[in-house]
């Protein structure tokens, strides 16, 4: 059976036929729709707790309206004053939205080009502040709660930067603040004289707020048309509340989901075109953090530019997203064909209708959600490695972050951190992917400085792995992951193989003390090296299966070793 729907181009739900059929007449019969649109918090277990107050995304089109002429209004007060960039400092829900307008749409003559920093890797840090001119450049501090270790040590070495530069009578007048209302953010910009604190809406989660200041503003600064965008999002906005199911893409979308995930189907092959590549990355951390809980999970997989192998579709759902000019999305891994598994292609057709990609990817998990049997806006144990970092710097001596445990094995500037004893790395690697099962996946947490190069050789190490163990393999870089997938590899019902890929601790490039926050970390070094033992420890804490290899080294030789121990 193919459906076809506007907003779905086609639906083909395959081995899933007859359980979306059913899932499709009980959301009728429990009204679950009309619900999610009335803000019943019932729809979900424990409902008025975390969830009554996390609807707001709902309405975010008709409520971000009165913004539109202020933000107008200020972006043209900084093009009049000389600004030619932003920088925007934020971590997960609150970068990834601007993230993608930033990639996506090009700068409209006389705006903004617009960064995004999320990294606490040294070098990354540094890269971003070499390239900055600050006497044209506005940085943009986002976060719902200005509370985020990353947030707050880039803040001050920033802050620092500009006032070393600019003064600081004059530090303060080159930085906005996007966060809710009466947060530590908001404290701290008034403390340091930001130009302008604009608010998100604290009844909308941190990776619902696309539609919020938090997308929104970034997006006006690039010089995207804000009233043409929203146009798009209330168009699909007005879709999802159709009372057909067939004809309502939340409803087809949320419900394959749902089922899917109840029948083991929990792995979501996303290949999205060249164009809107960076939407992926949003829907990563907006699936993964919504269903990866309570022993279940949905796992966004990005498609690489290898097949996957043939036998491993039974776990396995498949997207295509593409851009305008294509009919498909230039479908990677051809190995896995439509027929294989329960699939969906969505088409784009102009960049506006990015808007209405978010609401209704918003409102799919949250349908997906009632099926599950999950809370979608809650993220349970994201807390434990903050935890686990906090304990690790507490404990830190003048060189960094110790290791918590001692190596397995050390051999040629590789220090190998695994369960038994190999006697070489390959051995490692091997015993690694044996331990896995039918139904998992093997993630790869890069905790090193995502430049163009590492970049291709984690990918090819990806590769390797897929090859090698016939899982679908994910690649993370910490600590952006942390705020994405991260819930999920501890939620979920342990389907992970957990692969990280680090450097030792480095003191390098301090965090500067400021009296009116408190630095979560002497410096970036030794915050990065936390932030990767403290997952590593969280994971292993639920029993995990995990893996850990540090480079000593250069980095990028030791990933080209890597590769080669495969062979």
């Amino acid at each position: 059976m193919i459906i076809r729907n506007p907003q779905i181009r086609e639906m083909n739900p395959g081995p899933l036929e007859g359980r979306l059929a059913e899932g499709l007449d009980r959301l009728v019969k429990d009204r679950v729709i009309p619900r999610i649109l009335a803000k019943e918090a019932s729809v979900w277990p424990h409902g008025e707790g975390e969830v009554s107050n996390r609807l707001g995304w709902l309405t975010a089109p008709e409520a971000a309206s009165p913004m539109l002429s202020e933000a107008q209004a200020f972006v043209r007060g900084l093009r009049e004053e000389g600004f030619k960039r932003t920088l925007l400092l934020g971590m997960g829900g609150s970068s990834l939205a601007a993230e993608v307008f930033g990639r996506i749409f090009p700068t409209r003559p006389g705006f903004m080009d617009l960064d995004v920093l999320d990294s606490t890797a040294p070098e990354s840090v540094l890269d971003c502040a070499s390239r900055l001119d600050l006497k044209k450049t506005l940085i943009v501090v986002s976060s719902k709660s200005g509370t985020t270790a990353e947030l707050v040590a880039l803040f001050c070495y920033f802050y620092d930067l500009v006032k070393n530069e600019r003064g600081e009578s004059e530090a303060g007048s080159r930085f906005v603040a996007i966060t809710d209302p009466g947060t530590a953010l908001e404290s701290l910009a008034a403390k340091c004289h930001f130009r302008r604190v604009f608010h998100g809406q604290p009844d909308v989660g941190g990776r619902f707020s696309a539609l919020t200041a938090f997308g929104l503003l970034p997006a006006a600064l690039k010089g995207v048309d804000l009233p043409r965008l929203l146009r798009s999002a209330a168009g699909m906005q007005k879709a999802c509340r159709s009372s057909d199911p067939l004809q309502n893409p939340a409803a087809l979308l949320g419900t394959l989901l749902g089922v899917a995930g109840m029948s083991s189907r929990d792995k979501l092959i996303l290949n999205v075109s060249e164009d809107m590549g960076p939407l992926a990355d949003w829907l990563e951390q907006l699936i993964a953090e919504s269903t990866g809980k309570e022993g279940k999970g949905i796992l966004p997989v990005i498609a690489k530019d290898w097949p996957y192998q043939a036998g491993s579709a039974d776990d396995l759902i498949y997207a295509e997203i593409a851009g305008p000019g294509h009919e498909q999305a230039q479908a990677k891994g051809p190995g896995l064909t439509l027929r294989a598994a329960p699939s969906f292609r969505i088409t784009v057709d102009d960049p506006y209708d990015l808007a209405g990609q978010f609401f209704l990817w918003e409102m799919a998990p949250a349908v997906a959600g009632y099926y599950l049997g999950i809370n979608p806006f809650d993220q349970p144990n994201v807390e434990e490695t903050k935890k686990k970092t906090r304990e690790i710097l507490e404990a830190m001596g003048p060189d960094g972050p110790a290791a918590p445990v001692r190596p397995a094995l050390i051999v040629d500037g590789v220090r190998v951190y695994a369960t038994g004893e190999p006697r070489t790395p390959l051995e490692a690697l091997e015993n690694f992917v044996k331990d896995s099962r039918p139904g998992d996946y093997l993630a790869i947490q890069a905790f090193l400085a995502a430049t163009p190069e590492v970049q291709r050789l984690v990918d090819a190490v990806c590769s390797r792995l897929h090859d090698k163990s016939g899982l679908p393999v994910t690649i993370g870089y910490g600590p952006r992951y942390l705020h994405s997938t991260g819930q999920l590899h501890k939620g979920d019902g342990n389907r992970g193989l957990f692969l990280q890929l680090a450097r030792p601790a480095s003191q390098a490039v301090p965090i500067p003390e400021m009296s009116e926050v408190r630095r979560p970390a002497p410096s970036f070094g030794a915050l990065f090296a936390a932030q990767g033992w403290g997952d590593w420890l969280a994971l292993r804490d639920r029993r995990r299966r995990t893996l850990r290899l540090e480079f000593e080294r250069d980095v990028a030789e030791g990933l080209r070793r890597l590769i080669a121990l495969f062979g």
